[in-house]
């Protein structure tokens, strides 16, 4: 039987302690990946939310000066208040995906 010499004890060694490793270098790839997407939604939503409210009293308002200037046309209305004050108020990380698709390279894990 052949001895092993110190290098390779060393090198035996080190491939140990980074096979321990591996699962822990994981899960920061994963903290990594939902900080980034927390800091995508909340930079999103600074500028969604806002400009979701002024697109809803902008329809709010248009809805009722329609029903008044076409002389009661309730399905006119009805639609305008529709288009402008249906969901999302809020980007969520799950809508942030149907946005951009699936990314094959995340889901290989």
């Amino acid at each position: 039987m052949r001895k092993l010499t110190a290098a390779s004890k060393s090198a035996i060694a080190l491939a140990l302690v980074l096979s321990s490793l591996a699962p822990a270098l994981s899960r920061a790839e994963d903290t990594i990946e939902k900080a980034g997407v927390a800091v995508g939604v909340s930079a999103g939503n600074m500028w969604f939310i806002p400009l979701k409210a002024i697109s809803a009293t902008n329809g709010i308002v248009t809805g009722a000066l329609s029903f008044i200037l076409t002389g009661g046309n309730l399905s006119l209305t009805q639609q305008i208040w529709q288009d402008t004050l249906q969901d999302p108020y809020v980007i969520t990380p799950e809508l942030a995906q149907k946005a951009v698709g699936q990314r094959p390279e995340l889901s290989q894990k």
